[in-house]
């Protein structure tokens, strides 16, 4: 679907997981860091400032196009990518969060949230494409499924920045940072 809403959110997303995983990766790139508290506080306020970033531009393109009643284009190539990216980010939020809770690290369960995000951005695509198909009138569900998309990542950004913020703050003269 070119020009759609829950395409560019869904690349947007894909940046995004790139950042939070390379995010993650700094976390626990030193061995004398892997128990520091003040490092995986710092890792989860940068998420969350990605998070409200990307939620930012999603939301503002996918009204952009609900304003101007864009219509999406279906493309079987976007849709097949849908099909394999739906399930492999799903799969991998899954081993994310695993991973996260044995390693009790909120910057890994984090990223595990983005991927579930990004899978569910997937299949919403690929649900657009096929309401789009048999009932033009329904539009806007593309849109809509952005704005939705793009909110839930801003709240999921500011809970994670009104958490993680203060322990920053209570960190920062504890542990050396690097």
């Amino acid at each position: 679907m070119r020009y759609s809403a829950s395409a560019f959110g869904f690349a947007f997303d894909a940046v995004l997981d790139v950042l939070s995983s390379a995010i993650v990766l700094w976390r626990y790139s030193n061995a004398a860091a892997v128990h520091s508290a003040h490092r995986e506080y710092l890792a989860c306020v940068i998420l969350g400032v990605i998070f409200l970033l990307s939620s930012i531009c999603i939301v503002s393109k996918a009204i952009h196009d609900l304003s101007i009643k864009l219509l999406p284009e279906v493309d079987d190539f976007l849709f097949s990518v849908s099909i394999l990216s739906g399930i492999l980010c799903s799969t991998l939020a899954v081993l994310k969060f695993m991973l996260g809770k044995v390693l009790t690290s909120r910057a890994l369960i984090t990223d595990g949230f983005n991927s579930l995000v990004g899978g569910v951005m997937g299949f919403s695509i690929l649900l657009s494409a096929e309401v789009f198909k048999h009932n033009s009138a329904v539009w806007y569900l593309d849109g809509s499924t952005g704005v939705l998309i793009g909110l839930i990542i801003f709240a999921y950004g500011v809970k994670l920045l009104i958490d993680m913020v203060p322990r920053v703050r209570q960190t920062r003269h504890y542990e050396m940072f690097e």
